[in-house]
């Protein structure tokens, strides 16, 4: 069965830093870590779901204006996993983060569509105290 596990919340003080994880398994062999868009979204209870990060194909990225400049989103193809750095975190950063593949041709999914995502992890919970 095709799933994503992520990885690597925690509770933080303001300021401090995190890595998250995503590792998809169970996948055919056509689908590799750089093979399809990949993103990181959060979700507040009570919110919509959010896109902060996405990842091409061909490596380029892309960020939502709340977490540019403080979130990093890379891949290690060789270890086959999705990361997320993040830092000077903020209490306004308090989120179930989860990992999502876009099935979508390259360069046609966006972080601004939940629906352009096809395979979604079951989160990973980030608080960030004050």
């Amino acid at each position: 069965q095709a799933q994503l596990v992520e990885s690597g919340g925690d509770s933080v003080q303001a300021g401090g830093s995190l890595r998250l994880s995503c590792k998809p398994s169970g996948f055919t062999s056509a689908y590799t870590i750089r093979s399809h868009y990949m993103a990181w979204f959060r979700q507040v209870p009570g919110k919509e779901r959010e896109g902060i990060a996405g990842i091409e194909v061909d490596g380029s990225t892309v960020y939502a204006d709340s977490v540019k400049g403080r979130f990093t989103i890379s891949q290690d193809s060789a270890k086959m996993l999705l990361y997320l750095q993040m830092e000077n975190l903020e209490p306004e950063d308090t989120a179930i983060y989860y990992c999502a593949i876009s099935n979508l041709p390259p360069h046609m999914a966006t972080i601004t569509l939940r629906t352009d995502f096809t395979y979604w992890g079951p989160g990973t919970q980030v608080a960030v105290c004050a």
